[in-house]
């Protein structure tokens, strides 16, 4: 009879892999990303468990869109208070906060539970190519590029 390998949390072994958003799309890059997060290109992936690897995006600012979204694409937000709908394009958002676009693309991804929220914590963006987890030792990480 076969049974399910329910991974150990003690054994599981979290990498950590870098990044490059420039010149990367949007969408694919954040498919890929949160896969990894997720743990679903490890042979131990369980749906239920974090299995998944920590994430280090750099050049948030470099991420591509294409066609007229970087004028057409909007971000809401809302404060909470009566009227406090903000909405800015992606030009806009891109300019004053690059790490946020690659943030809510790969939320957007992950499941709508605690569970997405503990990968969620796993994913460090950055605008520039510097980054403060070099004691981590992380790996580039490159996405093919073929479609």
């Amino acid at each position: 009879m076969n049974k399910t390998v329910v991974p150990l949390v003690d054994s599981l072994q979290r990498d950590w892999y870098v990044v490059d958003a420039e010149g990367q799309t949007l969408g694919r890059l954040a498919s890929e990303i949160a896969k990894v997060l997720r743990g679903k290109h490890k042979a131990t992936f369980t749906p239920h468990m974090d299995v998944g690897d920590f994430i280090v995006v750099v050049n948030a600012e470099k991420v591509a869109v294409s066609g007229r979204k970087a004028q057409q694409k909007l971000y809401r937000r809302h404060s909470g208070r009566p009227g406090g709908m903000k909405v800015e394009t992606f030009n806009h958002l891109q300019a004053r906060l690059p790490e946020r676009i690659i943030e809510t693309a790969v939320r957007g991804m992950l499941p709508r539970n605690a569970l997405g929220r503990q990968l969620f914590r796993k994913l460090k963006v950055y605008r520039g190519p510097s980054h403060p987890h070099g004691a981590q030792r992380p790996t580039t990480l490159c996405f093919s590029t073929a479609s």
